[in-house]
């Protein structure tokens, strides 16, 4: 790969970057598939622009379920399969009365020496809760884990993709002057213009999970925003516009 365009990179990026064309490389000498391990958002992002940009487009990404977050990666040679993706659900059931959090099984799974990236969506329900894992790590979580906290909990069968629904999502809509990315940005945060200016000239604000530093960027519908700290959100829709020319958008938070 050429890293020509790509200018402004961390070391981290350009050393996913060399990994990305060394699996495809795989790929094309062993005619057998090669699966990374669960990324972000923003790395699948990331991957799925080099491939293109490498004429690569034999692949998908796959979580354990259709709207999964954090997903694994898959680059085939031939025949695309579903079923050889190397990720595995783990149902913890535990009391409705003890309230546990995505935080609390991530630290679990965590101080057990698992890598992050080992570990997929975490979907937390009243009682029971599905974790995503990849295949190889299974039965040692399953064989160390007995309590999350101080709750105990057991292991349990999914039932026909009854899946909890996770960390949910709530819709909000707002009034703006202009779609740029600082108007809406301090629409989200309830914050001034000047402390809105400040959070994304210091990168704590992603735009399509892409840094983005430009105040006066301009979003479109579906534009995915990352705020750090705040959570991810998507404008959904443009309502139109008031009588004062303002603009009514659509936002989906995801909690």
């Amino acid at each position: 790969m050429s890293l020509k365009t790509a200018v402004f990179i961390s070391d981290e990026d350009k050393l996913f970057y060399s990994k990305l064309d060394d699996a495809v490389n795989l790929c094309y000498i062993r005619q057998k598939p090669y699966f990374f391990s669960f990324m972000s958002e923003r790395r699948q992002a990331m991957a799925e622009k080099f491939l293109k940009s490498v004429y690569f487009e034999n692949f998908i990404f796959y979580g354990g379920f259709d709207s999964s977050e954090r997903k694994v990666l898959g680059l085939f040679y031939d025949e695309q399969d579903l079923n050889l993706f190397p990720v595995s659900e783990i149902v913890f059931k535990y009391r409705k009365c003890d309230v546990l959090t995505h935080r609390d099984f991530l630290g679990a799974l965590m101080s057990l020496g698992i890598e992050r990236e080992s570990i997929g969506d975490i979907l937390v329900g009243e009682g029971r809760t599905v974790v995503f894992v990849k295949s190889e790590m299974k039965d040692y979580i399953c064989n160390q884990i007995f309590k999350i906290g101080n709750t105990g909990v057991s292991i349990d069968e999914l039932k026909a993709d009854d899946l909890p629904k996770g960390r949910g999502q709530e819709d909000l809509h707002f009034i703006v002057t202009s779609l740029r990315l600082d108007n809406v940005v301090a629409a989200i945060c309830k914050l001034s213009r000047e402390k809105t200016k400040n959070l994304i000239l210091s990168g704590m604000v992603s735009v399509d999970y892409e840094p983005e530093q430009n105040i006066s960027k301009i979003l479109k519908s579906e534009s995915v925003i990352v705020i750090r700290g705040k959570g991810k959100y998507i404008l959904k829709d443009i309502l139109g516009k008031t009588k004062k020319d303002r603009i009514r958008i659509s936002i989906t938070h995801f909690r």
